[in-house]
């Protein structure tokens, strides 16, 4: 079924975004949400400031809104996943790892020829589509991250 003209034009790339980490964050948490249903009723119970109503939860898991940051704050404590990687897609790092993580970087093994291949494949492609390629491969990052455990 194709998507309403309206709803396209009310999405953009960051509310889709956020709508698949909420979608991977209700899948993941220990209490599995399975729809906009759910998701509004949980959040209910949790948030203080206000109560949201379904067609609220679906706009957020469709990518046509994306909540306000006390809203995201309360859905990241239900879904426990950080406030920052549910808001930004971006993973908390404790200052204790950063020396670790960039002391690894520079004793990684140089490139081989099918990774220098991809890097010139990647540079020829549209600026649009750089963006593309490095949102989903950080995205698989984040994932491994998010989820290590």
């Amino acid at each position: 079924m194709p998507i309403p003209e309206t709803i396209r034009m009310a999405q953009t790339p960051e509310k889709l975004a956020f709508a698949a980490r909420l979608k991977q964050a209700m899948k993941r948490s220990p209490k599995k949400i399975s729809g906009p249903s759910e998701l509004a009723l949980q959040f209910n119970l949790r948030h203080r400031a206000g109560q949201i109503t379904n067609q609220a939860a679906q706009k957020w898991l469709v990518g046509e809104n994306r909540p306000a940051a006390d809203k995201i704050e309360t859905l990241a404590e239900m879904l426990q996943v950080s406030t920052q990687w549910l808001r930004y897609g971006i993973a908390e790092t404790p200052p204790a790892k950063q020396p670790a993580t960039q002391g690894a970087a520079a004793s990684r093994p140089a490139l081989t020829m099918d990774e220098l291949q991809l890097i010139d494949k990647f540079r020829a492609l549209p600026e649009h589509q750089r963006f593309l390629v490095q949102d989903i491969i950080e995205q698989f990052f984040l994932q491994q991250e998010m989820w290590r455990g």
